[in-house]
């Protein structure tokens, strides 16, 4: 190890119960001089053996844990361990079963803090998003060829989150082969196209894979709107259930001109069956709400509003802000389908926000359903904060 960090009193609770993170204002000493990026040993204020990670001074997270079996040395076969483990979970609990893409590794929620990796057929798509995986970003690569055997990696980190970490990110790289300009998976017996050189987070929302089925089962004989719609996932599942329409909405020419190949990949007709608009999802809302259009299903699916703390006021105003237009939307007896992927905006937030909507819009709602996001992107119990996708499916009266 290369040094030592100290924690005051009362901040080796969250420790001792296996919490992955300790901030900077936990720590009182540093021993041994450890750089950025560096493992470290964790102990109390009595020196007494707590835990292992890897260390950043630039971060609000001082340390990331990797292990509390001090005999765990953080080395090659420790990498491996965790990323077979990881996949093995994926197994267990049949991910694979009717789908060619699957999140393999996420983060703090299968023990390996800051790295991300999804399967897209034979390709994997990579986040490296702290320092400390960054440090290990050689051997993890050879770890994932040889126990995966993709055709390629393509490095997607999010350049937000290596902001955070002090780091910086450049286009898309590739080891191995490059892929084509749009990989084909399949979910649920559906065709989507991902580009996985450009796009959004690692190239298709494979966090909302149930939810898409959830909402579809209410989608037969609707008029569907589907805000914030990037490729067009919901409208695709929404149509083969029996949705009459779908408009699909997002400020990417680029995203809706992949809806329609999607579209067509399925055998819908997008010049008839659905229409994609581009434009700020606010604005197109309200004009809607003022041309009296109205819809029997709307799906809000936006990109994260508060990605810190200081950003949580603002998100929560236009998390209402949508959910009011959306509801003057809605057809009697429309619904709406809602979602949140704010980490900081919890459960209880989201609801509270979505209820201060339904007041505003004079909207009677029925919540019928509570959504979350798919198994492969597991929750510790000691890590709530892995928690982060949160949905309601509500009833308009």
């Amino acid at each position: 190890m290369s040094g030592v960090i100290k924690i005051g009193a009362g901040k080796d609770r969250p420790v001792r119960q296996h919490h992955p993170w300790i901030f900077s204002g936990a720590v009182i000493d540093t021993e041994g001089s450890p750089q950025p990026g560096d493992i470290v040993d964790v102990v109390d204020p009595h020196g007494e053996w707590l835990a292992r990670g890897y260390f950043n001074p630039r971060s609000q997270i001082v340390v990331r844990i990797l292990t509390w079996d001090r005999d765990e040395q953080i080395d090659r076969s420790f990498w491996a361990r965790r990323l077979v483990a990881a996949a093995a979970m994926r197994d267990a609990i049949g991910v694979s079963q009717g789908a060619t893409a699957w999140r393999l590794v996420f983060a703090e929620s299968d023990l390996l803090p800051g790295l991300i990796v999804d399967r897209y057929g034979d390709w994997l798509s990579v986040q490296y998003l702290t320092l400390g995986v960054e440090a290990q970003r050689g051997v993890l690569t050879e770890l994932m060829r040889e126990l995966w055997a993709p055709a390629g990696i393509v490095d997607r980190s999010d350049p937000v989150a290596r902001r955070q970490e002090g780091m910086t990110t450049g286009p898309a790289e590739v080891v191995g082969q490059q892929p084509p300009e749009e990989v084909e998976i399949s979910e649920d017996g559906l065709r989507f196209p991902v580009n996985l050189l450009g796009g959004q987070k690692t190239g298709f929302y494979l966090d909302q894979r149930l939810n898409r089925s959830i909402v579809a089962r209410h989608a037969a004989g609707r008029r569907v709107l589907n805000a914030f719609s990037f490729t067009g996932a919901f409208a695709v599942h929404a149509l083969r259930a029996g949705a009459v329409h779908v408009t699909n909405v997002d400020t990417s020419h680029d995203a809706l001109v992949g809806s329609e190949v999607a579209l067509r990949l399925n055998g819908f007709d997008p010049d008839v069956q659905a229409e994609a608009i581009v434009g700020d999802v606010f604005q197109v809302l309200r004009s809607y709400r003022d041309e009296g259009r109205q819809f029997d299903l709307v799906i809000l699916d936006p990109p994260k509003f508060a990605r810190s703390k200081a950003e949580l006021e603002p998100a929560t105003r236009g998390y209402k802000d949508i959910n009011l237009i959306a509801m003057k939307l809605l057809a009697p007896g429309g619904l709406l389908a809602t979602f949140s992927c704010s980490g900081l905006v919890t459960s209880d937030l989201f609801q509270k926000i979505v209820f201060g909507a339904s007041v505003d819009a004079g909207r009677t709602m029925q919540v019928v359903a509570r959504m979350t996001q798919a198994p492969d992107h597991p929750v510790l119990l000691t890590f709530p904060e892995g928690e982060y996708l949160k949905g309601l499916l509500a009833r308009a009266a």
